[in-house]
């Protein structure tokens, strides 16, 4: 549809941004001419085939034998499309699929060009058979003077994604759910977020002497959900230079939209890192780091930390970094109960953004099903300047190397939403996290020291009288702990730990705190990297 109008496009620069994170993935292929490589893939279209889940494994069992073949790249209109033009386009919602049905889904697609130059196919999958689904230039709206330069009717390549909208807010409302966009990038929402974090299918060699590789979903394939149903069922190939792989999301939305992944992986070379579940998020500053910033906003972040479950049930929350240099955490774990990138902080106040909203961010818990052995949760923090940057990953690090041959298999549980922590947790958690210089109050500092303030809320602490017999434990990796003192705040239920901290040199100094008392540890554990700058 050419309508020279304003575009009302959603999406916004910093979306299109944080997509793009994956360019490096689309910079490859045959370039070939449009439109006539959009005739030639219409008249290809795949016959219906059998489907399952098992046979589209197999198939990439058997593809991992053979060498990788990077996705076309068109030239022509396609090729030419720039941020700007990329804007002028947008999904016609009444040429969505499965619209005028009784699913409770809508499928819209994502226009190929600008970053997104690879051609993704996507497949209905109706009582065990694969049928393709085929878009054209009618299949969207493309506005202002884009609107001269494209010709109507003209069958397309492919699309570049797809997004699943439904009634997850209101009944009469079909928000979006869940986007698929860019390499192996998918976002979801919870009722009440905005789009934030991010995850993607899988992780090779990030932050890393190797270089990085950012494997691609090539082909999705969507179950029609039965009339009624809350649940959509989606499938993906995987593909890569060191990779194939089947993957299956059983996604069911609510106030927290759940997501079932099983991924089934083929390994055509040996591969350095390998980060499974890998989540990406953005962190500018907080309380903890604002001096750097003159913003008029107290907090600019996506996520505010890392969080850990642990098998014996012990919970770490990390806070994040914004740091001076790349830096990177390990966390050894063995089955762990769970990790994730949260969003803590749900008060408009203290983000003071009326266009952003940092509060309605999701917040991401990956929880593994089955036992994942010995590993690590990487995170990687990336300095930033800018909010568009999404510079945190974190990912699940198996202890066994990864050869070429090997097939491994993971399922987990992805968790959209906002949340927050059980009232009824036997354990304080941190409520807050603030760093300054050191010393006293008005008096000049001249140790270099770092002053660190935790405060933590809940939990049987919560119930205890100030004149509790508790303590606060409190650990320093290359650096001396000058001071640590813990009171309870007058008036609320908040404990607060004040520890000073020297750097020993240029060393990167790990910090550990967390509260313990009647022969019990009362807190989670609460931990944190300063680099001295």
């Amino acid at each position: 549809m050419i309508l020279p109008a304003t575009s009302p496009s959603r999406l916004t620069r910093r979306r299109l941004l944080q997509a793009a994170t994956s360019s490096v993935a689309l910079a490859s292929g045959a370039a070939l001419a449009w439109p006539a490589f959009a005739q030639d893939a219409a008249a290809q279209a795949a016959a219906p085939q059998q489907f399952s889940f098992d046979l589209l494994t197999e198939e990439m069992r058997a593809a991992a034998t053979q060498a990788y073949v990077p996705g076309e790249k068109p030239t022509g209109f396609l090729g030419d499309l720039k941020y700007d033009d990329y804007r002028q386009i947008q999904f016609n919602p009444e040429k969505a699929r499965w619209e005028g049905t009784d699913s409770l889904f809508r499928v819209q697609a994502f226009h190929m060009g600008w970053l997104f130059g690879e051609p993704v196919r996507m497949f209905e999958v109706t009582n065990g058979t694969s049928t393709e689904m085929q878009f054209s230039t009618d299949d969207f709206m493309y506005y202002n003077e884009l609107a001269a330069r494209v010709a109507p009717h003209t069958p397309l390549p492919g699309v570049a994604g797809f997004r699943l909208n439904m009634p997850l807010n209101r009944p009469d409302i079909y928000d979006e759910l869940v986007a698929f966009l860019g390499a192996s990038y998918f976002r979801a929402l919870g009722q009440g977020n905005s789009y934030g974090i991010s995850a993607r299918g899988l992780a090779i060699n990030t932050a890393s002497s190797e270089p990085e590789e950012f494997p691609r979903f090539s082909r999705f394939y969507l179950e029609r959900p039965p009339a009624g149903s809350n649940t959509a069922v989606v499938y993906a190939t995987l593909d890569s230079p060191s990779v194939t792989g089947a993957y299956r999301f059983v996604i069911t939305p609510g106030a927290e939209t759940v997501m079932d992944v099983t991924a089934r992986l083929f390994f055509r070379t040996d591969v350095a890192q390998l980060g499974v579940a890998p989540l990406t998020s953005m962190f500018l500053f907080s309380e903890k780091n604002r001096a750097q910033f003159d913003d008029y906003r107290p907090n600019v972040h996506d996520s505010d930390g890392l969080r850990i479950r642990r098998a014996d049930g012990d919970i770490l929350w990390r806070p994040l970094n914004n740091p001076p240099r790349l830096s990177g955490s390990y966390f050894g774990e063995e089955s762990p109960l769970g990790f994730g990138l949260y969003q803590r902080d749900r008060s408009f106040d203290n983000y003071q953004d009326t266009e952003a909203h940092y509060e309605r961010r999701p917040s991401i818990e990956v929880e593994p099903l089955g036992t994942w052995g010995k590993g690590a949760v990487r995170l990687v923090e990336i300095p930033t300047e800018f909010e568009v940057n999404d510079n945190i990953v974190a990912f699940w690090v198996p202890e066994a190397p990864v050869k070429a041959g090997d097939a491994r298999e993971f399922a987990y549980r992805l968790h959209w939403g906002m949340l927050n922590e059980d009232p009824d947790a036997p354990r304080a958690h941190v409520h807050e996290t603030r760093a300054g210089h050191g010393g006293v109050s008005g008096v000049e500092n001249t140790t270099e020291s770092r002053k660190f303030v935790i405060d933590f809320k809940g939990g049987m602490l919560a119930a205890l009288p100030a004149d509790a017999d508790v303590e606060p434990i409190v650990t320093a990796r290359n650096g001396d702990i000058h001071s640590t003192t813990l009171e309870r705040i007058e008036g609320t239920d908040i404990w607060r730990i004040v520890v000073d901290v020297g750097a020993s040199g240029d060393a990167t100094v790990e910090l550990g705190a967390h509260v313990a008392g009647y022969g019990r540890k009362l807190s989670e554990t609460w931990l944190y990297q300063w680099i001295k700058a």
